[in-house]
């Protein structure tokens, strides 16, 4: 069957990126107008990785490097709302699938078929050309040579995303290239390409295969004195400029030329005997496996070993690299994919062993037979292969010592399996795969290390198609996607749902999809009838291989409710120190059987999830009793942790303390770690909450929603926060604990209040009064008032207003709670405001600012001092108000709100329109926008309005904003 035809010489519907050029957007054949350089340099970041998580200290590094802006974040922020609004169609417009960028912690993703960007589909023509014959080669890479328009990114000013990526894409594009040529060489081509390569070598002297493809062009063309003085020419410069020789593959072309090798004669592709390649290098021993049927993605892996064969032949020196991976992630198909693409720069031939290392039922090898096997390959007799290992190594490493080999080491155990097959000479390539990550390779043998990771949705579900049913997931686009989502990008996983798919064509996706869908299925739907191939089993066999203390612990892992986890939450989960925890950690880290994607913080594949679930569960004999036991010593971790961070960003505001703990609590110091903290632990505390109520234990699972409150109001996830509220009431109301259910009710008005819901926050905060009557705690029936009198001010409802805030205000003052006072005044304030007395509203602000400074409360405190800009806007203190907003921005800026950021900007922009400096109101408020829209707030119609007519009034410098709890 041809291969799928990848490429897209005509315009195609839908989006269309190009990075080989100037950066480029076409929507149906048409450009889309892109913004300012950085904007397109965050643009090209997303391109360059779809499907993949970009974090923002990423793009701020690629736009501005050491020394970026103190609004880095801020500007990005808007540079991703312009963006998504170019992928938004007109109305008039039909795109089927548009690209989205979603915000996904701790950066952007940009979700698109990696097909429709011109440096991804050339990797994919690239890497797809490798195995087919020359014809078909010739024409894949010929296709993805037309993608360059011209050198790559020529547009972006930044000088760092350059250095980062143009050197990887222009390697591709003459990789892509030589391979071209090679595949016509072996038609015959010569005639024709002694032209082409004649300029070329002029471009790129230093090239030794361009020139040996001349050398070689030339000789087939009758112009042996021609192919003798390309080589003389190299020999000079290279001597001249870099001091050392040609390297091994054009000296041997050059002897070979001398002696008119008849190998080189004509382009024959031998069946038997000596293979020969369209460079005119011998390929003997020739023991690669077959190469894996349906190979799809890993361009960056192949670019980068790529990179490590250009520097052997650039620097005449070995290389070693190691390849390595969990169960089933594909590290042998992509080794001996490779392998087959490069096979003939390897003139002397190429060695395979499967080592064994993790056989489920066979020892593994030793180094002494797979030498045995080596010796014979190379041409030496039984009785002559010398008994003692340190002999049969000696005579492998002679024997191989001015010969130019490939070497693949499959599924090694250990570097000391390995290290006695290393040969010595500087021209063979040595390629180890293994589940373990042979850190002592790497450290004392020079091994290049290659993790692999799973893959990417749009490869999973390419993998999909070419294993299984050809086309089924453009029938069916959706629940491919969800399929591959339930593999986890596990190639494995992804070629067993194939073909289970292939054997009964007539089954839709959605219904393999239903059953994978249930996790106590999951691992069995993953089996093959009638074969030993499963990803249960795949997995048994490094579980097998565990200390028993790491077998533990990893089973344990299968109880972490989220998808990361530290040293410090597996220590409460194992009942042990974090020292303790790291170094097991750490150990199954080294077996592949979790990652470490930042230091410290871990995770692991969702399949392995699911197997460690089925062995925790099978491994317990006590009722549970054991899992029960190490989820809850996770959750009061959490409980800890989170109130240990929330205490940074704010002062509390109720009575938990959860300080007087055993486990140990990350050693937070300040506000941006504990924001830090918070970030990357969000999706594991909402999935933390959930597990606490379905397991009931309810006062834990509210009492750790309302440890998040102070982390809400900064980062203001409103989804989120209504939803783990709700979870929170529902427990508090099933365990009558009115306390909590005062806070769950108050968190969730707070919520719809922020999120321009204020009549359904009146309901939640009256409630919330109600319950706090009957309770003894004066200082909570007045946080309700106050929480009241914001709804009733939003509703326009100022007489009740003031009345909840004057006796909250009483309260306050009575108990000498000088920090609650400050909501009370906030909001009191308001009304005085609004209803003319302003003078007295700037008071009350002001006497506000200095208790929350007091409190170091810098998130409400950046409200404050936008409030006291809008009102001094509205005495005429023009200038007072300048200084009021920028203040409240320096503030939200070092605490992190975005909302408060957005709020300032949008001030800063109206007082630069009473001063008439248009152009900068303007700016000021398209970053309002950008931010209020990129929250999802309700407030992005303020800055829309004021850019729609052009100018503001001073009496339209925005809507008050009043506290809640």
């Amino acid at each position: 069957m041809p291969p799928r035809d990848n490429g897209a010489e005509e315009p195609r519907d839908g989006y269309e990126f190009g990075l080989l050029g100037p950066l480029e957007v076409r929507h149906g054949g048409q450009p889309r107008p892109l913004g300012n350089s950085a904007m397109r340099s965050a643009l090209a970041c997303l391109l360059l990785e779809p499907n993949q998580v970009v974090s923002m200290d990423r793009l701020i590094d690629a736009l501005w490097g050491e020394q970026p802006p103190r609004t880095a974040r801020t500007i990005i922020h808007g540079y991703v709302s312009r963006l998504r609004k170019l992928f938004t169609p007109d109305t008039d417009e039909s795109t089927h699938d548009p690209p989205r960028i979603v915000t996904r912690p701790p950066g952007y993703m940009l979700q698109v078929d990696s097909d429709r960007i011109d440096a991804h589909r050339a990797r994919a023509l690239v890497n797809q050309a490798g195995n087919l014959e020359p014809e078909e080669r010739s024409r894949l890479l010929s296709r993805a040579l037309t993608l360059w328009r011209g050198p790559v990114l020529s547009d972006i000013s930044s000088e760092r995303l350059h250095r980062m990526v143009a050197p990887n894409l222009d390697e591709l594009r003459m990789v892509a290239l030589e391979e071209r040529i090679a595949a016509d060489l072996e038609l015959g081509k010569h005639h024709g390409l002694v032209v082409e390569l004649s300029e070329l070598v002029e471009q790129h002297p230093l090239r030794e295969r361009l020139t040996g493809q001349l050398m070689l062009a030339y000789y087939r063309s009758g112009q042996r004195a021609r192919a003798q003085a390309c080589y003389h020419a190299l020999r000079e410069l290279l001597a001249d400029e870099l001091g050392i020789d040609p390297g091994p593959d054009l000296r041997s072309l050059y002897e070979r030329l001398l002696r008119d090798d008849e190998t080189l004669a004509a382009p024959k592709r031998s069946t038997g005997g000596t293979a020969t390649t369209g460079d005119g290098i011998p390929a003997q021993p020739a023991e690669l496996p077959p190469p894996v049927a349906g190979f799809v993605g890993r361009a960056s892996e192949s670019a980068a070993l790529d990179r490590m064969l250009s520097e052997q032949e650039r620097d005449s020196a070995g290389v070693l690299a190691a390849i390595t991976g969990t169960a089933g992630i594909g590290k042998s198909a992509l080794a001996v994919t490779w392998a087959h693409r490069v096979a003939h720069r390897f003139p002397d031939g190429q060695l395979y062993a499967s080592l064994r290392g993790f056989d489920y039922e066979r020892a593994p090898l030793s180094p002494g037979e797979v030498l045995t096997g080596f010796l014979k390959s190379l041409g030496i007799a039984d009785d002559a292969i010398p008994v003692e290992l340190n002999e049969r190594v000696a005579r492998y490493r002679s024997l191989l010592a001015r010969r130019r080999v490939l070497i693949l080491l499959d599924d090694a155990r250990d570097a000391e399996q390995v290290r006695p097959l290393l040969p010595s000479s500087d021209g063979s390539l040595v390629l180890v795969t293994s589940r373990r990550r042979l850190d002592g390779l790497v450290v004392r043998s020079g091994a290049r290390a290659l993790p692999l990771e799973t893959l990417p949705t749009t490869a999973a579900v390419e993998l999909l198609d070419r294993a299984g049913v050809p086309g089924r997931s453009r029938s069916e686009p959706q629940a491919a996607r969800e399929l591959a989502d339930l593999c986890g990008g596990l190639p494995l996983a992804l070629r067993i749902a194939a073909a289970r798919l292939a054997a009964n064509p007539g089954r839709a996706v959605g219904d393999l999809v239903g059953e994978l869908t249930d996790e106590q299925n999951r691992l069995a739907g993953l089996d093959i009838d009638d074969t030993d191939t499963s990803v249960r089993r795949a997995f048994d066999i490094s579980y097998r291989n565990l200390h028993p203390s790491q077998a533990w612990t990893f089973r344990l892992l299968g109880l972490v409710p989220g998808h990361t986890f530290t040293a410090h939450a597996v220590a409460a989960l194992c009942g042990t120190d974090a020292d303790t925890a790291r170094s097991r950690l750490r150990a199954l880290t080294l077996a592949h059987l979790i990652s470490e994607p930042r230091p410290d913080r871990f995770a692991m594949h969702d399949l392995l999830r699911v197997y460690a679930r089925e062995l925790v569960s099978a491994a317990t004999d006590d009722g549970g009793e054991k899992s029960r036991a190490a989820r809850r010593r996770l959750l009061e971790h959490y409980l800890a942790a989170a109130d240990h961070a929330r205490r940074f960003l704010r002062p509390p505001r109720d009575e938990l303390d959860f300080s007087a703990t055993e486990w140990e609590v990350p050693g937070i110091t300040g506000r941006a770690e504990a924001l830090e903290w918070f970030d990357a632990e969000w999706p594991n505390l909402v999935a933390a909450i959930d597990t606490a109520a379905g397991l009931g234990w309810h006062r834990i699972a509210w009492c750790l929603v309302r440890l998040q409150f102070n982390y809400l109001m900064v980062r203001c996830p409103w989804e989120d926060w209504v939803t783990i509220y709700t979870r929170g009431l529902e427990s508090a109301r099933h365990i009558g604990d009115d306390n909590g259910t005062v806070l769950m009710l108050a968190g969730l008005g707070v919520a719809h209040s922020r999120s321009g819901s204020p009549e359904v926050a009146l309901k939640y905060y009256a409630e919330s009064q109600r319950v706090a009557a009957a309770l003894s705690d004066r200082g909570e029936l007045a946080m309700t008032q106050v929480n009241m009198a914001s709804a009733l001010f939003r509703l326009g409802r100022y007489p009740e207003a003031r009345r909840h805030c004057e006796d909250a205000l009483r309260t306050y003052r009575a108990l000498g709670d000088r920090y609650r006072e400050a909501g009370a005044l906030n909001n009191l304030a308001q009304v005085e405001q609004v209803i003319g007395n302003r003078s007295t509203a700037l008071e009350y602000l002001l006497e506000a600012e200095r208790r929350y400074r007091e409190a170091d409360d810098l998130e409400i405190l950046a409200m404050v001092l936008n409030n006291c800009g809008e009102v001094s806007v509205e005495l005429d203190r023009v200038e007072s108000a300048r200084r009021y907003y920028g203040e409240a921005l320096e503030v939200a800026q070092r605490c992190g709100s975005t909302m408060r950021q957005a709020a300032a900007y949008l001030g800063l922009g109206d007082v630069a329109a009473l001063r008439e400096d248009h152009q900068v109101a303007r700016r000021r408020w398209e970053t309002a926008l950008s931010i209020f829209e990129a929250g999802g707030s309700p407030r992005a119609a303020e800055p829309r309005e004021r850019l729609r007519r052009g100018k503001c009034r001073a009496e339209e410098s925005g809507v008050q904003h009043c506290s809640g709890v």
